[in-house]
């Protein structure tokens, strides 16, 4: 069949990202002819009440994803937090895979599994959110013949994502929140000539696989990318950079992945992170120095007394400077734009 209608909407958000579901998924109407699922940035041992909550206001039944079950038109599947939503052949994963830029579950991942398993069938919609997640989902998207869709960047808490999926991803359609349920039937209605797919690129064979945790993925001596130079912020591993439609990320051998402005933040943080031990260190040197020198200076040994409040001063010093650089914040990004963080 050459002739199909789209029937999977994949939806992303993260800051900001409750409210403007809501006025999604209270925008559709009572028939919706898709299965829609949904990912929302959570922390990793967050109970999400996600499900209750979007359920007061779509007209569609709201629940969590279970591994192994059939996607159904007229129903939406929320993410639980510490998994990964995926697709395959009809049917919903959960994965505990390598986290996308710090996030499990994370967009790209949904976005990546659904471009590869449903090609034009699928409308991909990213919503408020922070930094660049859910944009090289997009391109995976749009890449394989699929719609791209974002919300107003004017009108979202947290214009980051939305922004990034505009200018970078290339959404076909960008609109205000409220709008977007009317928008996606009118989508859900055309019919889309499978002819000519593209079909999915070894990029996206492998990065979904990885994701799902598949043994021959990490098993292969080949990484997708090029070595890049610099070392991923949460197992240390070398990282490969990989660019694809006009955006450049990384992704280390075990699969952790990063874009290049969330590899930033991550840094950004690691480095705040060793400011700190740094300045703790020199304020336990000034404070042993003192004591050493007092101890000196009772036993009549001024040199040495000397030296050590040498030394007691210098750290003190060393620590002002350490103060002043956290104090102003610049060292962590603090003040960029889109630099918050994600629900």
């Amino acid at each position: 069949m050459t002739i199909a209608r789209r029937d999977l909407v994949v939806v992303g958000a993260s800051a900001g990202g409750v409210e403007a579901l809501q006025q999604v998924l209270g925008g559709f109407p009572p028939d919706l002819p898709a299965a829609v699922l949904v990912v929302l940035h959570m922390p990793t041992n967050a109970r999400s009440a996600l499900p209750a909550i979007l359920d007061r206001v779509c007209p569609l039944p709201v629940r969590h994803a279970v591994d192994g079950e059939r996607l159904e038109p007229g129903t939406v599947l929320v993410a639980s937090p510490d998994r990964h939503l995926m697709i395959s052949d009809g049917h919903v994963l959960l994965s505990r895979g390598p986290r996308e830029n710090g996030h499990r579950p994370a967009v790209d991942v949904l976005f990546r599994s659904a471009a590869r398993a449903a090609g034009r069938r699928v409308v991909a919609v990213v919503l408020s959110g922070a930094l660049d997640d859910g944009t090289a989902g997009m391109i995976a998207v749009r890449a394989r013949g699929g719609v791209g869709v974002a919300q107003d960047p004017d009108e979202a808490l947290y214009p980051g994502m939305p922004q990034h999926a505009v200018e970078i991803g290339g959404a076909d359609h960008v609109v205000a929140a409220e709008k977007m349920g009317s928008l996606l039937a009118e989508l859900l209605a055309e019919d889309v000539d499978r002819v000519d797919e593209p079909p999915p690129s070894d990029l996206m064979d492998t990065e979904t696989a990885m994701a799902h945790l598949d043994t021959e993925a990490f098993d292969a001596d080949d990484r997708p990318g090029a070595p890049s130079g610099f070392g991923c912020p949460t197992c240390h591993g070398a990282l490969f950079s990989i660019t694809e439609g006009g955006m450049e990320r990384f992704r280390c051998r075990v699969g952790h992945a990063w874009s290049a402005e969330a590899l930033a933040v991550e840094q950004s943080q690691a480095l705040e992170g060793a400011l700190w031990m740094a300045l703790r260190g020199l304020e336990e040197r000034a404070t042993l120095s003192l004591r050493m020198g007092e101890g000196a200076e009772q036993r009549g040994h001024a040199i040495s007394a000397r030296a050590f409040r040498q030394r007691h001063d210098e750290a003190l010093h060393a620590a002002g400077l350490l103060r002043r650089l956290l104090q102003q914040g610049e060292l962590n990004g603090e003040g960029l734009p889109g630099d918050a963080g994600g629900a």
